[in-house]
């Protein structure tokens, strides 16, 4: 009868994930949808990918679409066999964001139900975890498998849990197997990675407490040995997501070092410091944890238009000449967010109630809890403040494998964000329940420890203009009294109201809890009060960055590259700043749109308007020279790096010839031109002149300029190709492009003496084979970044195909992963009601 009332409660409190979801969301019942950035230029970075799959129902594992070529593993692409996939994309079947926060809620849920085995705080743990500020920034950002692979973080700990403390094997064994695979799917390396770091600890306390005899070998042995088990089969699931991108990353940005620069070395594996270590959390700003405004919201928030309006009006009065505005504009930076990082989209909020029985948690959990979940938060503040504690970060970069390959350390904070909430409810289930706490002990922990938090805000309030001073470095070196006046005023006025309200919802927390130690309060009503302060604290802020503005019509999220702007999208953009580039952009659009339907021939363009590294509205309509992606192939990159950061007037054009930039779109987005290269090299030219050069620093500086069109550069290691195959001039030689698909180019080429081909295409060394009439060929690289191929004299059809091996392997270890999966849950099922009869039937005999 316990168990079915327990079921009813557990079946209730889905329901409440699933109906605060839908209320946070209300927007989603009209029909509209989230817009977010990131999603934006997936559209327009995918489309080639996405029409392939449309037009043919077969995958393409290769783009043409942004950087002038790459693979799709980071694109979107979809995989034959990827079963874990699939049941992921079940498991997110509510529209976005609902399914989001219902997964983020009813992940935590089920890790409550395992860790305190009470709805009531795992429902209670939900919300603090589910609610965390973070996940709704990164929502409305687009960071969707960001988001995505958290929501199994809480699910992989309960299994893990399950093993480990609660000695549930094989229950523990599949739902440890079963969410790591999805944590896997969920394809956001970083995060996973994060998270182990913090179940590393977990696995140091579980063994201190072997040595210290608390825990049996036997059991440490057994749990270690089914945790490895259920993360390898997990990852197994995921192995050609994993092996396809493990070869791709080597040959990106996240992977090894080609030139010697002042900030790289050749051959050194990973990003160099200062990318990495870019947005790093400033060390007094890790109190936005408990106050979200301690530093400031994000860079943009309502507020700062009203501060930049009065801004602009002091300029104007008090400014009179270029020399002081020049200054001035040195020395601006968000209106709203004065930290340490370049800039930020808002606080990771905890909630204040959360972060202070967080602290008590760490006085009333049990041992068994309390120290691996403090180290792991100690360790991963510590490592948030990137740059700001240089250090650890060095100790990790150098010698932590596998941390020099993620940027943006303040993200690691997800950890806090998790362990945060589980041993809040951890400790306020000992502070109602565990009889061997005492009264006298509860008492003294909940005196210092509010008196502690309520003292620290007090002393921000009245002295925080000192102690925080509410402006940057920066800032302090540049601007003029009257205007750093204005702005530590306004800056400290939006502090004062989250830290009022970061007092009042510690001074009821603190209240609550006394109440009921001295029985004045049922322990469930405390449980409601504390529930619903949290919900509405952490509810208000969250919607200062996810809110009905981020959510638009329909027209507008499936089709945000408009080539028409009209006064009926006008009226609809108006006010909604998230809109305002999809009618800005509109002509630019429609150029690009002109440019693509009246020549439809295989080339790229060269956008030079919206940001060319920064956008995909150019490969929506065409492939293009530029795009938005956080890993590029480091080839690609270097050569952005070396030629485009200076737009030198002759190396810049030599440099789009060779990466056959057919069309550029310049001048402005009001009025854009699109402006034919008659210089562009085509997708294949031939050359017979070899120019070989000794290290890739004179590979990449020779190519921007040699006549490319005649001389291709050759790296010295690549030389023993050419023997036996000698190269000669022949000026009536040619080779044209006959079919394009982006995973597979055929040309046709002609010719009296043996040539060099040289393809617009990016060198990849994994998965493109070439042949010359249907016999397979080896190829090199050429011009630093482009494939070549000796062809002999006469008349041949090259064909280039991409068919990575990776894939075809990984979907058969994928396959029998999760058939191994099936097979071992199923005997252990079997098993577990094998012994349950068993003990039914011992019982039944006594």
């Amino acid at each position: 009868m316990a168990k079915n009332k327990n079921l009813i409660y557990i079946a209730i409190s889905l329901v409440v994930f699933i109906v605060l979801a839908f209320l946070y969301s209300t927007p989603v019942f009209t029909g509209k949808q989230l817009f977010q950035h990131d999603i934006v230029q997936y559209r327009g970075g995918a489309k080639e990918l996405l029409d392939y799959r449309a037009d043919t129902g077969k995958e393409t594992y290769w783009s043409d679409s942004m950087f002038g070529g790459m693979p799709t593993y980071q694109m979107g692409s979809q995989f034959k066999g990827d079963i874990i996939k699939k049941i992921d994309s079940n498991l997110n079947f509510l529209p976005r964001p609902v399914n989001y926060l219902f997964l983020l809620f009813a992940g935590f849920f089920l890790l409550g139900m395992v860790v305190v085995r009470n709805w009531k705080y795992a429902l209670l743990g939900a919300t603090f975890f589910g609610l965390s500020t973070y996940f709704y920034i990164i929502i409305a950002a687009g960071h969707n498998g960001k988001v995505n692979t958290i929501e199994y973080f809480a699910p992989l700990l309960a299994g893990i849990l399950l093993v480990y403390i609660r000695k549930k094997y094989i229950l523990g064994f599949i739902v440890t197997t079963f969410f790591m695979g999805l944590q896997v799917a969920a394809n956001h390396p970083q995060m996973t990675y994060y998270l182990f770091i913090a179940l590393g600890f977990l696995f140091l306390s579980e063994l201190i407490r072997v040595i210290m005899k608390k825990t049996p070998v036997k059991h440490f042995l057994i749990s270690s040995a089914i945790i490895a088990v259920s993360c390898v089969i997990g990852v197994g699931m995921n192995s050609q997501r994993i092996m396809a991108n493990s070869e791709y990353i080597k040959e990106t940005v996240r992977g090894k070092q080609i030139l010697n620069t002042e900030n790289h070395t050749s051959g050194k594996s990973g990003m160099d410091k200062q990318s990495m270590l870019m947005w790093s959390y400033g060390r007094l700003e890790t109190l936005n944890l408990f106050i979200p405004r301690l530093m400031g919201g994000g860079t943009q928030e309502p507020e700062g238009k009203e501060m930049m309006n009065r801004v602009q009006e002091m300029v104007q009065e008090n400014v009179s000449s270029q020399a002081e505005m020049d200054r001035i504009s040195k020395g601006f930076s968000g209106m709203t967010y004065w930290g340490d990082q370049p800039g930020t989209s808002g606080p990771a909020y905890q909630g204040a109630i959360v972060c202070f029985l967080a602290v008590l948690g760490f006085f009333f959990a049990s041992k068994k809890y309390r120290y691996w979940i403090l180290g792991a938060s100690v360790l991963t503040i510590l490592l948030a403040w990137g740059s700001n504690f240089m250090p650890l970060s060095d100790f990790f970069i150098d010698y932590v494998p596998f941390y020099n390959k993620f940027r943006a350390p303040s993200s690691i904070l997800v950890v806090v964000e998790l362990l945060f909430p589980l041993i809040a409810i951890i400790g306020l289930y000992k502070f109602f329940t565990d009889e061997k706490l005492t009264e006298e002990y509860k008492k003294k922990i909940l005196l210092y420890v509010s008196g502690g938090a309520l003292g620290l805000l007090l002393i921000l309030l009245v002295f925080g203009r000192s102690l925080l001073g509410f402006a940057t470095e920066n800032e302090k070196l540049y601007l003029p009294p009257f205007l750093l006046d204005y702005l530590t005023d306004e800056r400290f006025k939006l502090f004062k109201v989250d830290a009022l309200k970061a007092f009042i919802y510690v001074a009821i927390a603190a209240a609550v809890l006394f109440m009921v130690l001295k029985k004045k309060l049922n322990q469930n009503i405390a449980l409601i009060i504390l529930g619903v302060v949290s919900l509405f604290d952490l509810w208000t802020v969250n919607k200062r960055y996810l809110n009905n503005d981020n959510y638009v019509d329909k027209i507008f999220a499936e089709n945000p590259f408009q080539t028409e702007s009209s006064d009926l999208l006008a009226e609809k953009v108006q006010g909604n700043p998230n809109l305002e580039p999809i009618i800005s952009n509109a002509n630019v659009n429609k150029t690009l749109e002109t440019i693509a339907e009246k020549d439809k021939t295989h080339y790229r363009i060269f956008n030079n308007i919206l940001g060319t590294f920064s956008e995909t509205n150019t490969s929506y309509f065409k492939s293009s020279i530029g795009g938005y992606h956080a890993v590029k192939l480091r080839r690609y990159d270097d050569v952005i790096n070396e030629y485009f950061q200076v737009m030198d007037s002759v190396k810049v054009p030599n440099i789009l010839n060779l990466l056959n930039a057919k069309y550029w779109v310049v001048g402005g987005p009001e009025q854009p031109q699109a402006v034919p290269n008659e210089k562009a090299n085509g997708n294949a030219w031939l050359v017979s002149d070899l120019k070989f050069v000794n290290t890739p620093n004179e590979e990449i500086k020779s190519i921007g300029v040699i006549d490319n069109k005649k001389t291709a550069v050759i790296a010295a290691s690549d030389k023993s190709y050419f023997t036996g195959k000698p190269v000669q001039p022949d000026s009536s030689a040619f080779i044209n492009l006959t079919e394009y698909q982006p995973n597979e180019l055929e040309f046709k080429s002609q010719s009296k003496t043996p040539q060099l081909a040289v393809f617009s295409e990016i060198y990849y060394p994994h998965g493109w084979k070439m042949f010359i009439d249907e016999k397979e060929v080896p190829y090199i690289k050429a011009d630093y970044l482009l494939r070549a191929v000796h062809v002999p004299a006469g008349k041949h059809t090259i064909k280039m195909v991409f068919e990575p091996e990776v894939i075809e392997k990984g979907k058969w270890i994928s396959l029998f992963c999760f058939g191994l999966f099936l097979a071992l849950s199923a005997f252990g099922i079997f098993w577990m009601n094998k012994n349950k009869k068993k003990e039914i039937l011992v019982e039944e005999k006594a």
